[in-house]
């Protein structure tokens, strides 16, 4: 499946004018497909959480944002931090934005105004949050943060979470409209440590039904392995990240039940060749020298200053003409020498695909992770500011 994946999508922007050192191209027609797919696999009443973290997974959170608006299932946005919530506001976003990790005082005041929900688990932040909501004079929305498992935030699900709960439930200025837990191994082929973090959460929400008298207004557990695999776990809201991306949680998630498309491709172009005989080094600390009697190397302006990872030094590659095209020699900060030996049609000036397909060959960005020895989510997010975002598709086609 892997080398079809791109096979369906419509969008193929190689020829961008003013880019030419590298670019990440953004298939919002993937975007589309990828949201459909996850909704048309849940209950019609779960809306969905877009969650875009880390500038959404690298590919470009405000342009995504932009496109989400539209869609009357999303019914928000997720963000890590105050200042990535406060520039989807800046750009136009309309939606709830809920914060899912620890939320600082010094945002408390400006984060009431722009109506951005925080994760809450601390009493000293109800308190900060109260008094914040007294001088703004507005209420302030909060999503209680419950550990089920993942032993990272959150209050636990019992005799002193309850309490917490019922504090959060009386604070002035506090308004409790959501709680949600975070799954540890919904993507692995074990399903019993997540049915057991289902129970708990369901469990908890049910006590504090009965012994509170107050129901959660907006529950929500599952992230995207949990749309995939956990359908009972759909509730109020779900949360798709990864897989709004087109990627896959890890190897263990089906990749029948939601079909996916990815969103980013990314491209270079050759800026150099030269040919050598043997024994010439190429690049720092002369990790490969070359032994043939005529090699083709070519340069490209990419490097690990990109986000593209040096541990793909002497063992990654990419397509050229359709063809693998390996790296020779260490990934330097801003570029990179690859083999082109055996594509005669390689030139300078040449398309580089460096995730995506091209002709019967493509690098999917879990391959790239596993030769990295990263993993496709640290990956997306490594591809920094300085690699240029370029749309098309979705309103613009």
């Amino acid at each position: 499946m892997a080398d079809r994946i791109w096979e369906q999508t419509s969008c193929r922007t190689t020829d961008v004018e003013g880019v030419d050192r590298i670019w990440a191209q953004i298939d919002l027609d993937a975007l589309h497909f990828n949201m459909e797919s996850m909704h048309n696999s849940i209950d019609p009443n779960t809306q969905m959480v877009a969650v875009l973290k880390t500038n959404g997974y690298g590919h470009g959170a405000v342009l995504l944002m932009k496109e989400l608006e539209k869609l009357p299932y999303v019914w928000g946005y997720a963000a890590a931090t105050f200042e990535e919530a406060r520039e989807l506001r800046a750009h136009g976003a309309k939606k709830p934005i809920i914060l899912l990790g620890y939320v600082f005082p010094y945002c408390y005041e400006e984060l009431i105004k722009l109506e951005i929900r925080p994760a809450c688990f601390r009493e000293d932040m109800l308190a900060q949050l109260s008094e914040a909501a007294a001088r703004q004079g507005n209420p302030v929305r909060i999503h209680i943060a419950v550990d089920t498992g993942m032993g990272r935030i959150g209050i636990r699900p019992d005799d002193e979470g309850l309490q917490f709960v019922d504090k959060a439930i009386h604070t002035p200025g506090v308004i409790v409209e959501g709680m949600f837990t975070h799954f540890a191994k919904a993507d692995e082929s074990d399903p019993a440590p997540t049915h057991a973090q289902i129970a708990l959460y369901q469990d908890f929400a049910d006590r504090i039904r009965k012994a509170l008298g107050y129901e959660i207004p907006i529950c929500h557990i599952s992230n995207s392995a949990g749309i995939i695999e956990f359908p009972q776990a759909n509730l109020n809201l779900v949360r798709a990240g990864i897989t709004l991306y087109g990627l896959w949680p890890s190897s263990e998630v089906s990749r029948v039940k939601v079909p996916l498309r990815p969103v980013m491709t990314l491209y270079s172009r050759i800026v150099y060749i030269k040919e050598c005989g043997p024994g010439v080094s190429v690049s720092y600390g002369g990790t490969y020298t070359t032994s043939a009697d005529r090699t083709r190397i070519a340069t490209i302006p990419v490097g690990y200053g990109d986000g593209y990872p040096r541990s793909l030094s002497g063992k990654g590659y990419v397509l050229i003409c359709g063809k693998k095209a390996p790296i020779l020699g260490r990934v330097c900060m801003d570029q990179m020498m690859v083999d082109v030996t055996h594509i005669p049609g390689a030139a300078e000036g040449s398309l580089c695909t460096l995730i995506g397909q091209d002709g019967d060959e493509c690098i999917t960005m879990e391959e790239l992770g596993d030769l990295s020895g990263r993993f496709n989510y640290e990956l997306a997010c490594d591809i920094n500011a300085r690699v240029p975002r370029i749309p098309c598709g979705g309103s613009l086609g």
